[in-house]
């Protein structure tokens, strides 16, 4: 069957079943039955009887709002190929320039201590570690489903040669956690639960990401106090953190963070959409400061 008629019934279906990128899924989804590169679906001729069954049959699925990575079993993010599934929430694109941030803080420190809080797959943790080799970094996580994803994908990024992320189960907001790195954390960095309850979201978000990652209270950031309190324990004086948000959480993390106390140099920076995204600070050096 030729590909081109093929691809282009396809991104009808997946647009009446209201998927935002219709034709892009369609294309990723076959490439991903045909093991070949996107790009090379331009040059095929034909799809053999047997890889258009399969590809029917992922399409059903993502017409029925399955998320597109849950079909293929992996998400890119930066430089790295990330295995996920039911039960991890699966990472976007915006995320990645909370890490470009946070390497650039990192750039002049040889061997930093980086702790990524509600890790999840491990996007955040494992793409530092790549890209800083000198990174000792620890990724926690507390939802059980979740954990697993983030211990699969250490391992399969330490085999093929990146620094050992350490794997810690455990809740962001918990008094009692890595206690005994207090003081000397050079980055505390976060992409949390922060959605308001009740918030409206796509049904790839609300059938098949975990709740964990997803519901922060009734302004969205209940988990984020704690984790506040968890950064301020564990940093150094002019330690950095890094938390992303939500669109309209642009000025509500900021004021949140400033009157915590004991912080300094807060900012909040967009997405390369525009859009409110993350905010940061550093440390102060005394027990109480401010911006």
């Amino acid at each position: 069957m030729s590909p081109r008629p093929l691809l282009a019934d396809a991104a009808r279906r997946l647009a009446e079943a209201g998927v935002e990128s219709p034709r892009v899924d369609a294309e990723l989804l076959l490439a991903h039955v045909l093991d070949v590169p996107r790009a090379r679906l331009l040059t095929l001729d034909d799809v053999p009887d047997g890889a258009a069954a399969r590809f029917t049959a992922l399409l059903d699925q993502r017409a029925a709002r399955v998320p597109l990575q849950h079909l293929t079993g992996r998400a890119p993010f930066r430089h790295l190929q990330l295995a996920v599934g039911p039960g991890v929430f699966v990472p976007r694109p915006e995320t990645e320039q909370l890490v470009e941030w946070a390497l650039v803080c990192l750039a002049d420190v040889p061997e930093p201590d980086v702790v990524d809080l509600g890790s999840g797959s491990g996007a955040i943790a494992l793409s530092i570690a790549a890209e800083h080799p000198g990174a000792r970094v620890t990724a926690v996580e507390r939802d059980p489903g979740a954990i697993e994803w983030t211990r699969h994908n250490a391992a399969l990024r330490s085999a093929a040669g990146d620094r050992p992320v350490t794997v810690l189960a455990g809740d962001m907001t918990d008094p009692a956690l890595l206690t005994d790195l207090d003081g000397t954390v050079d980055l505390v960095v976060s992409n949390p639960p922060y959605v308001p309850d009740g918030a409206r979201v796509p049904r790839e978000v609300a059938d098949h990401d975990p709740p964990l990652a997803l519901w922060g209270g009734p302004d969205g950031l209940d988990v984020v106090r704690g984790l506040l309190r968890t950064a301020a324990r564990l940093l150094r004086p002019g330690g950095a953190l890094g938390i992303e948000h939500a669109d309209q959480q642009g000025g509500a993390l900021p004021a949140l963070v400033r009157s915590a106390g004991g912080w300094t140099d807060v900012a909040d920076h967009p997405d390369l959409a525009g859009r409110p995204r993350f905010t940061t600070a550093r440390r102060a050096a005394g027990p109480a400061g401010g911006d």
